[in-house]
């Protein structure tokens, strides 16, 4: 997924660039252009136009590629662009560059042909300072589109990288053993805390041809979820192919809402392997093991996967 690199700036930023391009561009033609004191100022006039078309014309359109085409993204992204802002205001922050663009593309041309047939010097500076300020006032029209895309780019920046290759989640309530148990599947080293709720993105490993997404929070509803939570339910309805479902028989959480979030898992219409995490500081674990067919032991579970 395209995502810009370098920040987004203002229109002032931008327009501040471009002007100072044109003086520097305007000073090695000075030098150069020989003919009347008219032509010279034609031509010097001209080059500025021309610099600030391109400049300001580069920097809209490189934002504008720089993001990714909603309609080419995956569910998995389409869903989680619309968690965060809205796509119909995005879509239309993209669509201004290219209008901005154009529109002094179109300046550009209006005002290099009145100079260009001009026979007066003060009407050429008339002219170009009409062309600065028109191109000024194009910029600030967008600068709230600018703003918009600068936000987006943090928050894309932050999404997760998610592969389209085999992918399983693993899933239950949080400080259950998720973390750790993709350390043991993977050679991922993700941070592990003693306190509840410790997954403040989705945590990624991979091995043997298989992406494992440690997947945190408790799937309440959708529209009371944090946006780490509405990640994970994403990945688990569009990524994942199999899901990962620890149960975690010391009591930190009561059995009978473990049993709840493990039919909420399973309206994903994915296969769910149930399995039993923290047997080696359990006294009784066989029957509910057995009752409800669960993996107790890493080379059991590896074994499934891989099949």
């Amino acid at each position: 997924m395209n995502i810009p690199t370098g920040k987004i700036e203002s229109n002032e930023f931008y327009i501040g660039v471009a002007f100072k391009r044109a003086n520097e561009s305007a000073r090695l033609i000075r030098l150069k252009t020989s003919g009347s004191r008219l032509q010279k100022s034609q031509m010097v006039e001209t080059i500025k136009l021309e610099t600030i078309k391109e400049t300001l014309s580069d920097f809209l359109e490189k934002i504008q590629r720089a993001f990714p085409n909603y309609r080419e993204l995956s569910p998995f992204y389409q869903e989680l662009i619309k968690c965060y802002f809205d796509v119909g205001d995005f879509r239309k922050s993209l669509a201004a560059m290219m209008w901005a663009s154009e529109k002094i593309n179109e300046f550009y041309k209006m005002y290099k042909h009145k100079i260009v047939k001009c026979t007066q010097l003060q009407k050429i500076n008339q002219f170009r300072t009409e062309f600065y300020g028109r191109a000024s006032s194009t910029m600030r029209q967008i600068n709230k589109n600018l703003q918009l895309l600068e936000e987006a780019r943090k928050i894309l920046n932050d999404f997760p990288v998610v592969k389209k290759m085999n992918t399983v989640c693993i899933a239950g309530f949080p400080n259950v053993g998720k973390t750790t148990l993709l350390s043991k599947l993977t050679k991922s080293k993700p941070e592990i805390a003693s306190y509840s709720f410790t997954t403040k993105r989705l945590n990624i490993g991979y091995s043997n041809d298989i992406q494992f997404i440690d997947t945190p929070g408790t799937l309440n509803r959708f529209e009371k979820m944090n946006t780490i939570e509405r990640q994970a339910v994403l990945a688990m309805r569009y990524v994942a192919d199999k899901i990962i479902y620890i149960f975690d028989l010391t009591e930190i959480y009561p059995i009978e809402d473990q049993l709840k979030l493990l039919d909420v898992v399973k309206e994903f219409k994915k296969p769910v392997i149930i399995y039993l995490s923290k047997t080696d500081i359990l006294d009784d674990y066989k029957e509910f093991a057995k009752k409800h067919n669960a993996v107790t032991t890493i080379e059991e579970l590896k074994q499934i996967l891989s099949s």
